[in-house]
């Protein structure tokens, strides 16, 4: 009774929620919700399609969930577009972002693919020609250097290599802490930058030594591992810890193996790693190549697809 003594112009949506509308009464952008939304017993919610217009719109204008549902609450044609009658409740910003939580941001992926196989279902797009966003975030990681690669995987290789002996996976195992000789080395290493460039020969010469030690910690850490693999085995226990130092001995050689290239003289790395701990983190040149690499970073998440 409401709706029919408003204007043609109020009935009716603009072009672009008109199309938008179209294509998400499609039943397919319905199914990852029905897999997630199975409870038959506690509070009701509200109506997914009446959600997944709201969510279009809140990514659509960059709304938070406060200022989204005051501007539909006030709005004839996102009430409209959001199936929500004149007289109906607007749903509550707590109610929103706590069954976003709960869907989980993987049904944000679902739903882009579902959305690029419609495009290319109704020739909106070439599946064969596709952009993509190549942004990229700074990887939150120390400079990268040689010989603080080396001294880094030094200090985790021990500090997990103590955790296994307290655990009594490896009490007779015999391992060396050198993070102190290794400390040694990077300090005078920090010194020598410092008076120049006629120091990389001095430079390189600590770099080999402290590289030298990692592999004997790698070479003991190894004798480590197969040991406490033959007691976790027994014991049931422990079988994480091993896990994880065979995983950290894996990055570690790779580090020492591009530090034995550079030390011979290859100064160009392909595909080289600057980081135990972030493996996806890159180095990037910006700017004028006579300027220093910048810091390391790592590709952003993928960025949406939106209908346009």
């Amino acid at each position: 009774m409401w709706e029919s003594v408003l204007p043609a112009e109020l009935r009716e949506l603009p072009p672009e929620l008109a199309k938008v509308d179209a294509v998400l009464d499609d039943d397919r952008f319905l199914a990852p919700f029905r897999s997630r939304l199975t409870a038959r017993s506690g509070r009701p919610t509200i109506a997914t399609e009446t959600y997944l217009r709201l969510m279009y719109l809140k990514h659509r204008s960059g709304l938070g969930y406060e200022t989204l549902c005051r501007e539909v609450s006030d709005s004839f044609t996102w009430r409209r577009f959001c199936r929500i009658a004149l007289d109906g409740r607007v749903p509550d910003p707590s109610t929103l972002m706590k069954l976003s939580k709960r869907l989980g941001p993987g049904l944000l992926d679902e739903l882009n693919a579902e959305l690029l196989a419609l495009a290319v279902e109704r020739k909106v797009l070439r599946s064969r020609r596709l952009r993509v966003d190549t942004t990229v975030v700074e990887a939150d990681i120390r400079r990268p250097t040689d010989s603080g690669l080396c001294a880094h995987a030094v200090s985790r290789l021990t500090r997990l290599a103590r955790r296994i002996k307290a655990a009594g996976l490896a009490p007779r195992g015999r391992f060396r802490d050198r993070r102190r000789s290794v400390g040694k080395r990077v300090r005078a290493i920090s010194a020598a930058r410092v008076r120049g460039r006629q120091t990389l020969a001095a430079i390189d010469r600590l770099t080999a030594e402290i590289a030298a030690r990692a592999k004997q910690t790698v070479r003991e850490a190894r004798e480590l591992v197969r040991a406490a693999r033959r007691n976790a085995r027994r014991r049931r226990s422990g079988a994480a810890l091993v896990e994880r130092l065979e995983r950290e001995l894996g990055a570690a050689e790779r580090v020492l193996a591009q530090t034995d290239l550079r030390l011979a003289g290859q100064r160009t790395i392909p595909d080289r790693r600057v980081s135990l701990v972030d493996p996806d983190a890159r180095p990037i040149r910006m700017g004028s190549p006579t300027h220093r690499t910048s810091s390391a970073t790592r590709p952003a998440s993928p960025t949406p697809l939106r209908a346009s």
